[in-house]
């Protein structure tokens, strides 16, 4: 027969959980979690949020089957969803977990189960997961994003670079990307001096975008080429309009 929600063997975890933490734990109980493909845990390793909700259920003499649907919303504002199949080899025994990444694998899998074939599933509808994480504005690459934070920072010459506390939640960036923002300052100096500004877009942990603006210039008395880093475009723009002055004829 079939039964409500409130009776399903699984239970969601009263406090809330990080979308790897979530990823984890599934992976963990899975039985053939080493079956995943290299690219979906690749593509879910910078998740932002998810979502689990119980499927369909089935109960029948003592045995049970019962699916849950996995989704996370990703970097790139795509979502992935992962299909979670619990259930029994006799009454009583303890739930078994399988982790399959369509539905159609789940269907196939929950078909070899002995349960009895005239007892429907019990199937929720579908559900589309919130999140309050808006989608990013970025198409972050995830590639030692971290390290790559603390790099820009080092090399950074200017006094007022971004401070410790900044450094410190960069360390928990999970993706980045690097585009030149064009238009430089407007003097007549700058004919002789050579400026670029480069916004570092880091993609943190939490879901939360920050972004670093490198300026790399000539400008100096010697014409060596010199790196600041600031926490904003504007701040940014107006280094590079001093650093125009002070060499404009």
């Amino acid at each position: 027969m079939s039964v409500p929600y409130e009776t399903a063997a699984y239970e969601p975890p009263e406090s809330p959980e990080s979308p790897e933490e979530h990823l984890m734990r599934l992976l963990g109980r899975a039985l053939n979690s080493f079956e995943l493909p290299d690219e979906i845990l690749r593509r879910l390793d910078c998740a932002l949020a998810h979502d689990g909700s119980l499927h369909s259920a089935h109960h029948s003499a003592g045995l049970h089957r019962e699916t849950y649907r996995h989704t996370w919303l990703l970097h790139d504002g795509s979502a992935l969803t992962l299909w979670e199949l619990v259930h029994n080899t006799a009454p009583g025994s303890e739930p078994q977990h399988e982790v399959y990444v369509d539905e159609e694998e789940l269907r196939a899998a929950g078909s070899r189960l002995a349960l009895q074939p005239d007892t429907p599933d019990f199937e929720l509808p579908a559900q589309v997961p919130l999140s309050p994480v808006p989608a990013p504005r970025h198409t972050y690459v995830p590639d030692a994003s971290a390290d790559h934070a603390r790099r820009l920072l080092r090399r950074a010459e200017n006094a007022d670079r971004p401070g410790a506390d900044l450094a410190e939640r960069l360390s928990t960036a999970c993706g980045h990307q690097i585009t030149q923002a064009f238009g430089g300052p407007g003097r007549a100096g700058r004919a002789r001096i050579g400026f670029s500004l480069y916004e570092h877009a880091f993609l943190l942990r939490d879901g939360v975008e920050v972004s670093l603006w490198e300026v790399e210039h000539t400008a100096t008395p010697d014409g060596r080429h010199m790196c600041e880093v600031y926490d904003s475009e504007e701040t940014a723009r107006l280094a590079m309009e001093r650093r125009a002055a002070r060499v404009s004829p």
